[in-house]
């Protein structure tokens, strides 16, 4: 069984038993989260929601929070004696896929 679940903007597809990193959310280590599935599907049996499917949700548990890797922002013109240098260190929650029920 596997769910397309939406959040921090995006869409994920998941299946019981997985982590995922997804944009930061404000909940403690260990603490339950519960989302409503846009999509939910069972071997050939889809159920689609307009916007979510009715009386299925997914349950996860929160691993941890961390930072994801530097990315380098490099501007650079020659000959003008211009260079402008940054970085940037997304935040994210690691979750962990507990239960996906269909309703």
């Amino acid at each position: 069984m596997y769910a397309v679940i939406k959040t921090g903007g995006k869409q994920y597809t998941v299946r019981q038993g997985d982590s995922l990193k997804v944009e930061k959310l404000d909940l403690d280590a260990g603490a339950a989260v519960e989302f409503a599935p846009l999509m939910v599907g069972n071997g050939d049996e889809v159920s689609i929601g307009a916007p979510s499917v009715d009386g299925a949700t997914v349950n996860a548990e929160v691993a941890s929070h961390g930072r994801g890797d530097k990315i380098e922002i490099i501007k650079f013109r020659r000959r003008k004696h211009h260079r402008k240098q940054m970085g940037h260190r997304q935040a994210y929650t690691e979750l962990k896929i507990t239960s996906i029920s269909a309703g």
